[in-house]
């Protein structure tokens, strides 16, 4: 009789846990950080339009997050909108992220001023994320500091070593792994004319 009566509480618990773990703005594996969830969009400063620092271009929904980069810096991804925008997730332990560094890089140097390309790093702490960045000499382009792991499941990414591509409305046009970076050129050129 009292299994009976465990079993139902156990199911509701553990369902209510599973529907906490999709919810929008959780705590992150980091724990609660204080964070404002990355989810909502931010609200705009007082005069300042929807799209943010844009050029005039209104960010789209997904782009309508902030962060901290590796360095301390503030990032606003609506600085990205209105160009293709190349989100590479990686873990500083990583050994397939490693050996998709330098083609990342190359691309992002190649693309500067036609696409975005931006590091989102996770999994572990801010000092081994700045160490892989000296290491694999990536810091041609921001990298964030996702320890929280807001980023990744606004994009829904559960593994490192992946790369989400936006085209310039922000739309997903790539999601997934790209051994060693290849074929990350092409996929950026077919975005970029």
């Amino acid at each position: 009789m009292r299994a009976r009566t465990l079993l139902p509480a156990a199911l509701a618990a553990t369902l209510l846990t599973l529907a906490g773990c999709g919810a929008e703005g959780g705590s992150g594996p980091g724990g609660d950080t204080g964070a404002v969830p990355s989810a909502a969009p931010s609200p705009a400063p007082p005069g300042a339009s929807d799209g943010g620092d844009t050029g005039g271009t209104e960010a789209p929904e997904a782009l309508r997050f902030t962060g901290t980069t590796v360095d301390g810096e503030p990032f606003d991804a609506k600085t990205l909108a209105g160009k293709p925008a190349v989100l590479w997730f990686w873990a500083p332990w990583c050994p397939k992220c490693k050996a998709q560094a330098a083609e990342t890089a190359r691309v992002a140097a190649e693309y500067t001023g036609k696409a975005n390309v931006v590091g989102v790093a996770g999994l572990d702490g801010a000092a081994a994320m700045k160490d892989f960045v000296a290491e694999t000499k990536t810091g041609g382009f921001p990298h964030l500091s996702d320890e929280a792991g807001d980023v990744w499941k606004r994009f829904d990414v559960t593994e490192q070593s992946r790369y989400v591509i936006l085209d310039e409305n922000g739309k997903t046009v790539y999601e997934g792994v790209l051994p060693g970076g290849e074929g990350l050129a092409e996929k950026v050129a077919g975005l970029t004319g």
